[in-house]
């Protein structure tokens, strides 16, 4: 045996008898040689000193391994420019952390823990739906809630402040008032109808209108008007003039009204001369509608149509019963039942949805206090007092903090970093929240209450049940549009001049696009690789425009096979290219930031202080192409360790503008568009199919960073190093189906994580 042979063998023989691992052994040289040179204890580059680490163990770090694996999966170590390993190598490090980690993780465990969590927003509108059956618009009555790492239903950032609960009140007083709902007199209802409902379409080839339910208090004459102008108007398929009355029954009626066509061709002064906001333009500034809503069209169009009803005149029978009104008054006072003990069952029920569990006389006592003060208040007897003291125990009911807050208290007596597992009933809060943004319904609350949630089986069917529920939409609204950032296309003010056919209706189609086709990868339970490679989008005639697609014609959006690649999957959703562009020009570096951050979670490092501006062109100068601009920024080393990496990414998109048309020649220089460039890998790439193929090499990336923020949002808190077993663990069992979207979802709801928590204090991390 040579010389070098035996030192090696005798090396990892020492390696083992210390309790080494001789795995790690090729991996040391890798690190000593690329990575120590600048982590280290002299320089501390990034406060990180490798030389102190064991590699052997990295569990004794855990923290640093964490980040140092996130930079190798990312190629953001070693820096562009700097010398490189091999990509096997890294890959095979990067592995063999991932390993050592988890196998340490299995046998030292940690959930995790939320102790105390706020509703935010869309769960307090999503819980007055459930519990009273009201549409509420919950933006007008409570403040905004805090946004951390993308999401706003991180416990942490869901802060409280005295003029915050005062909101509070007052909204939880506007619900109450709204639930018991007495119908209104003759004569005094004033309704809007607006935007397209789903479940009732435009006729096929309407190019703007609108459709609704309208609740008719009373039978009676009701004055129907519109701001458009109608080729047709309908009230439950029956044709109305809306110059006269019309008669109805009381009860819900569908309308629709259907705009009259228009040309196609726009004016000059539409095109060039319109400001957003201005006067005479007919839009606000904010430019934005709800989804699904459809305006006749055009920056030439007055305003997004409306119907008008007012009435009823001449009313005649009694009052309809409204949704909200049956959810409320589950029995009324009678010769068999006093109006007390009526109360009290109507609190009591409400009372157990609300605060998510069977409910004591200490919750309900409380509660008939105030019922029975403003039943008081209102002189006499009858309904009028008996609604009033109702109305009164619900304010108190949703000001409780046993609604507005969720909690997952230890078992008493319990020691830091004893871990136990939740309650059936913590169980099904913590479901109902991730999976539907709301309180748990009679069937999950029930299960809860009999103790049998938590029963692998009943679990496992009530995930697919809750997945099937048209309630888990909010995994597209909420989760999704955060973590891809749709929401903020409502914000986005393009440059009139420099994109003067951006307008209202295309902002709207835009979004519409993407909730239809987030909610057909999630409701059809597809793969979820299918988010970056589907050759389908959903269009209307609008939309279908802008991206240059053929026969669409109408508003209604349909299913439509694309055959250009580069609009396949996320990447060429305009929603992401317009939320990743400023408002006058594109962004390699918004973009490839947001491709590392969002798709392959691995997000570069904040930029350094007093870092040089971007050089926009000038009136008078020779004018550059973006990339010109870009390539003098990143001759900056310093700037060329992160812009190495994003640049190539979002140079890969440059054909696609800030409103997400395709453009072939650069605005500014009227130069051909160069999309080339090498990824860290060394692949090279030249535009977006060329980069969602890149994307698609090494799928278990994109699949790791979906599940580590869908873990977040059901979790509602950040992800720590001692998560990242559990995910990926969830990521390689998923891998079996091809990466459904409810493999993935099983595997986040029947996690430790997920199911157990772990008494906070020394020891707990």
């Amino acid at each position: 045996m040579s010389k070098p042979a035996l030192c090696l063998v005798l090396f990892a023989l020492c390696a083992a008898r210390a309790g080494a691992q001789p795995s790690a052994i090729p991996h040391q040289a890798l690190v000593n040689r690329y990575c120590v040179t600048c982590h280290n204890q002299r320089l501390k580059t990034a406060k990180l000193e490798l030389d102190r680490l064991d590699l052997t163990h990295p569990e004794k770090d855990a923290l640093a391994w964490e980040r140092a694996i996130r930079k190798l999966r990312g190629g953001m170590m070693p820096p562009p420019g700097a010398a490189r390993p091999a990509v096997a190598d890294v890959q095979a490090l990067a592995g063999y952390l991932e390993t050592t980690l988890d196998k340490a993780a299995a046998a030292n465990p940690n959930p995790g823990s939320v102790r105390i969590h706020r509703l935010n927003r869309a769960e307090y509108a999503n819980a007055m739906r459930d519990l009273f059956a009201l549409d509420v618009d919950v933006s007008t009555l409570l403040p905004n809630d805090d946004i951390s790492e993308g999401f706003d239903n991180i416990a942490s950032a869901l802060k409280v402040s005295p003029s915050f609960l005062d909101q509070y009140i007052m909204a939880a007083r506007a619900m109450a008032r709204q639930a018991v709902g007495v119908p209104v007199v003759p004569a005094e209802a004033h309704t809007i109808v607006r935007g397209v409902d789903g479940g009732i379409p435009l006729p096929p080839g309407a190019r703007g209108g609108v459709t609704g339910k309208f609740l008719a208090p009373f039978e009676g004459d009701y004055d129907i008007r519109t701001t458009g102008a109608p080729a047709l108007f309908a009230v439950d398929g029956r044709m109305v003039d809306t110059r006269g009355r019309t008669h109805l029954t009381a009860g819900y009626h569908d309308v629709v009204m259907a705009a009259a066509g228009r040309s196609l061709v726009e004016s000059e002064g539409a095109l060039f001369g319109f400001i957003p906001g201005a006067a005479g333009t007919g839009y606000a500034s904010t430019g934005t509608l709800s989804p699904g809503t459809t305006a006749v069209g055009g920056r030439g169009a007055l305003t997004a149509p409306t119907v008008t009803v007012d009435g009823p005149f001449n009313p005649k029978g009694n009052p309809v019963e409204t949704p909200n009104r049956k959810k409320v008054f589950l029995c009324r006072p009678s010769a068999s039942l006093t109006e007390d003990a009526c109360a009290s069952r109507i609190v009591s029920t409400l009372a157990r949805h609300a605060f998510r569990r069977p409910v004591t006389e200490a919750d309900v006592q409380p509660l008939m206090h105030f019922y029975t003060d403003a039943r008081k208040a209102v002189s006499g007897s009858g309904q009028a007092a008996f609604e009033n003291g109702i109305e009164n125990a619900l304010t108190a009911m949703l000001s409780s903090a046993k609604f507005l807050y969720r909690t997952e208290p230890p078992p008493a007596a319990a020691q830091p970093g004893t871990i136990y597992k939740l309650s059936d009933l913590e169980l099904a809060s913590r479901l109902s929240f991730f999976l539907w943004s709301s309180i748990p319904d009679e069937e999950l609350l029930t299960l809860a209450e009999q103790r049998k949630l938590s029963a692998p089986a009943t679990l496992n069917a009530q995930v697919r049940r809750m997945l099937a529920d048209p309630k888990s939409k909010t995994l597209t609204t909420n989760f999704a549009f955060e973590w891809l950032r749709v929401r903020d296309t409502a914000s986005f003010d393009p440059d009139p001049y420099a994109y003067p056919a951006f307008d209202a209706p295309l902002r709207a189609a835009i979004r519409r696009e993407m909730e239809l086709f987030l909610d057909s990868v999630f409701h059809e339970d597809r793969s979820v690789i299918d988010l970056l490679s589907a050759n389908y989008t959903f269009l209307n005639e609008r939309l279908a425009r802008h991206y240059r697609v053929p026969d669409v014609r109408g508003d209604q959006f349909r299913r439509v096979t694309l055959t250009d690649p580069d609009r396949f999957g996320l990447l060429g959703k305009a929603s992401v290219l317009m939320v990743t562009a400023y408002p006058n020009r594109t962004s390699p570096v918004l973009r490839g930031s947001y491709i590392l951050e969002n798709l392959l979670g691995t997000p570069p490092a904040p930029p350094p202080p007093n870092v040089e501006a971007f050089k926009e062109n000038k009136e008078g100068e020779q004018p550059k192409t973006i990339r010109q601009i870009m390539e003098t920024h990143r001759a900056n080393p310093t700037c060329n360790a992160c812009h190495g990496v994003m640049d190539p990414l979002g140079f890969a998109l440059e054909n696609f503008d800030a409103i997400g048309t395709y453009r072939a020649v650069d605005a500014f220089t009227r130069t051909r568009i160069d999309t080339s460039g090498t990824l860290v890998d060394g692949r090279a790439v030249n535009g977006a199919a060329d980069l969602r193929a890149a994307l698609l090499a090494h799928p278990e990336q994109f699949v790791q960073t979906l599940t580590e923020k869908l873990t977040m949002y059901a979790l509602g808190r950040s992800i720590e190093y001692y998560d990242m077993p559990g995910i990926r663990r969830i990521v390689r069992e998923s891998k079996a189906t091809n990466y459904k979207f409810s493999s993935i979802v099983m595997g986040i709801v029947n996690a430790p994580a997920f199911q157990s928590s772990i008494v906070e204090g020394a020891g707990s991390n």
